[in-house]
């Protein structure tokens, strides 16, 4: 969730502005820590479809350490939710899995406590937000506590548009203020353009929670929403906040911003057709930057999503693509040595910049890979430092549960494209369903 898409997630995207000195492969290979040894090892991963940066890594590393092989499965973001408790129980337990959520499973012990890895690798010495969103407390909150994933890269989401579309609108500069944002949406809507490109299917799991969690933070302070994801107690989502958000969600699918077969629309369709000029805007993530550079050079830019108030700061979605490593895994070892060496590696840290369009984390002393000059990247990388500076980051609100994403915020999202069921009734179904899978 791309998304396909953490309470100190605040400070997550304070990773944006790091400048990150890469060793080369010769100094992380002699590093002390487990490493891949030198006999035949097949890593058994599991993959999110539509997401180039974990295969382009995997093929990179079998360059560098070719007695390493892989055993790739992937599947749509929403399978992976229902599917992951499985895979993390069965027979052949995955090396690496990407995780949509952790908490469920680092409870109930289905994954592997990486803390001894962070001491040998020295991860315990990176920025400390890039480890504390990782993290699970006894308690079960997030946030503080043992580290049981890591990120392959810190993404960020905000709004992408078209940029010979946007100048059709009389667009001359990314709106400041939610008005001013409203006021293009309706010019693109009274020109005969659809005013937002989004995907709503249950197969890739519906795209308007992007929307709906950008208009809560633009109408709302982020933290509250950040508690809720990290299952703070006494944390709701239906707040007198986001009930506003919520109420201009609907009024956008009501006034006809997006498109009348948003429920039928899978994620990959969703890019393809914005990429070909369908939408003026989409909401989205940064991991997208490699192809919208490369099938919309020059035409595609990027802005965070703009507050109610011209005064406050902007926020955004921004987290780590997480990987766990199953707590049965055969090959524990050198999947933890892959994950140190996707941060520390000079060229897997371009290749997350230059795939994945997102900071590669890692080190506070390393140096951040070169960005093409006029890529959308640039972009991304720049608004990143404006949220890590405001520290208005958040995790995504399909992460507070197993299965949240699939049983509560898609069913209800689409009801409300149906129109049977409204703002208020979709934030009580929501706490309801959150409620219902804490107390399981």
């Amino acid at each position: 969730m791309k998304r396909k898409i953490n309470l100190i997630l605040s400070a997550v995207a304070v990773l944006a502005v790091l400048s990150i000195a890469a060793p080369t492969p010769k100094t992380v290979a002699a590093q002390s820590g487990p490493t891949c040894g030198t006999g035949p090892v097949k890593l058994n991963a599991y993959f999110e479809t539509g997401f180039d940066l974990p295969f382009k890594l995997s093929e990179e590393f079998t360059k560098q350490y070719p007695n390493v092989t892989w055993d790739i499965k992937q599947d749509q973001f929403t399978n992976l939710i229902n599917a992951t408790p499985r895979l993390l129980s069965g027979d052949n337990p995955p090396d690496l899995i990407r995780l949509p959520t952790m908490v469920s499973f680092a409870k109930e012990g289905l994954l592997k406590n990486l803390d001894d890895y962070a001491k040998a690798f020295g991860w315990d010495k990176w920025p400390v937000p890039q480890l504390d969103q990782n993290r699970v407390a006894p308690d079960g909150t997030r946030g503080s506590g043992s580290l049981y994933a890591m990120g392959l890269n810190y993404s960020l989401t905000g709004v992408f548009y078209n940029k010979k579309l946007a100048t059709q609108i009389g667009m001359k500069e990314p709106p400041k203020t939610l008005a001013e944002f409203e006021d293009l949406l309706a010019k693109a809507k009274s020109a005969g353009l659809l005013p937002i490109m989004e995907w709503g299917s249950a197969k890739s799991g519906m795209g308007l929670a992007f929307p709906l969690q950008a208009l809560m933070a633009s109408l709302g302070p982020t933290q509250p929403i950040n508690d809720w994801i990290f299952q703070k107690k006494g944390a709701t989502i239906d707040t007198p906040d986001n009930l506003k958000a919520a109420q201009r969600l609907e009024q956008w699918i009501k006034s006809g911003y997006f498109p009348p077969d948003i429920n039928a629309i899978e994620y990959t369709d969703s890019n393809a057709r914005f990429v070909k000029g369908e939408g003026v805007f989409t909401f989205n993530g940064d991991w997208e930057n490699a192809n919208y550079d490369k099938n919309m050079a020059g035409n595609v830019g990027f802005f965070l999503m703009p507050p109610a108030d011209a005064k406050s700061s902007p926020a955004a979605m921004s987290a780590p693509l997480t990987f766990g490593i199953a707590a049965k895994a055969k090959n524990a070892d050198c999947a933890a040595f892959f994950f140190n060496w996707v941060a520390t590696n000079p060229t897997a840290r371009q290749i997350d910049v230059s795939v994945g369009g997102s900071n590669p984390g890692g080190p506070a002393d390393a140096k951040m890979p070169t960005v093409a000059e006029g890529s959308v990247t640039n972009e991304t990388l720049a608004a990143g430092a404006v949220i890590g500076k405001a520290g208005t980051a958040m995790d995504f609100i399909a992460n507070a549960t197993s299965s949240i994403f699939a049983q509560g915020w898609t069913p209800e999202l689409q009801k409300m494209v149906g129109g049977k069921q409204d703002a208020a009734g979709l934030l009580k179904a929501v706490q309801a369903e959150y409620e219902r899978e804490l107390t399981q």
